[in-house]
């Protein structure tokens, strides 16, 4: 029924780690709303201040070949998701996953979906504050401004996806980031996590496909942007599609849903099915 391979001494099957993905998605919906909520804060500030890391990689780099350069800020931007399961945050992404819990009758639909609640409210309130702190610190400034160009640029061709096209890289992002949480338990030292992190994060950002959370920081920042830096780039009007309908609606909407979809169901209840649903039968 599941692989024959053999495992390396120590290193847990993938039905333990089926198993430990669905205890820490249980231990997640049933922990306090206030610390989740904290937690949540500081996972979407880290892939806030990933993003800035990929933005900065990524202004000058037309000089190198496209795949060499989107690859480069995949590999930065996975320092976010690193640092989110390293201390221990709640990304909304990864949330996803307490799908399995639910699965098992192990918590209630209405600890699942306030869960999501305060996870993904927490992760809005972390990324607003970096663009606020990016904005106020002039951050933008940087590189007589073509950093605030590659934010504007970035975000009009996000927001130019139709809603099938949003949702559907929504799911292709998050089967990557949650198979890459799901791999990451089977590390036992800091580098083992690290590494299973790392690489399908940097597929997934090169690629450029859709995450919600990095929507929240990338997006509401070139809102701001639009006007503010007009009058140093010339820009207001080829970003005149950067609106807040086009925002919540066109992109965050069916990219939240996409995410729940290729995270928690094409990753979680997949292998649920796999390794955890023969167990309770």
């Amino acid at each position: 029924m599941t692989s024959a391979v053999p495992q390396a001494p120590g290193m847990p099957s993938p039905a333990q780690l089926a198993r430990a993905a669905e205890d820490a998605a249980c231990a997640k919906a049933t922990s306090r709303p206030m610390a989740s909520f904290l937690l949540a804060i500081t996972a979407g500030g880290y892939i806030a201040l990933a993003f800035v890391f990929w933005t900065t990689s990524q202004v000058g780099a037309q000089a190198l070949p496209w795949g060499v350069a989107k690859v480069l800020g995949g590999i930065v931007f996975s320092t976010g998701i690193v640092l989110v399961v390293l201390t221990g945050a709640e990304l909304f992404t990864s949330s996803t996953l307490t799908l399995t819990a639910r699965a098992s009758g192990r918590i209630t639909w209405a600890q699942l979906l306030r869960n999501w609640a305060v996870v993904y409210a927490g992760n809005v309130v972390g990324a607003l504050t970096v663009v606020v702190l990016v904005y106020v610190g002039g951050t933008w400034h940087a590189a007589d401004g073509a950093w605030a160009r590659v934010v504007l640029d970035t975000a009009a061709g996000k927001v130019g996806h139709s809603a099938v096209e949003a949702f559907v890289l929504g799911v292709l992002c998050n089967l990557m980031v949650c198979v890459a949480v799901w791999a990451a338990y089977s590390g036992r030292t800091t580098t083992d996590k690290v590494l299973a992190l790392t690489m399908p994060v940097a597929l997934f950002v090169s690629a450029g496909f859709e995450h919600s959370v990095a929507n929240m920081f990338l997006l509401p920042l070139s809102l701001l942007l639009r006007g503010a830096a007009a009058a140093e780039l010339g820009s207001a009007g080829d970003h005149a599609a950067l609106t807040w309908d086009a925002v919540l609606v066109g992109n965050l909407l069916p990219v939240t849903l996409g995410n729940v979809v290729g995270g928690g169901v094409m990753i979680g209840l997949m292998y649920w099915t796999i390794f955890r649903r023969p167990d309770r039968r």
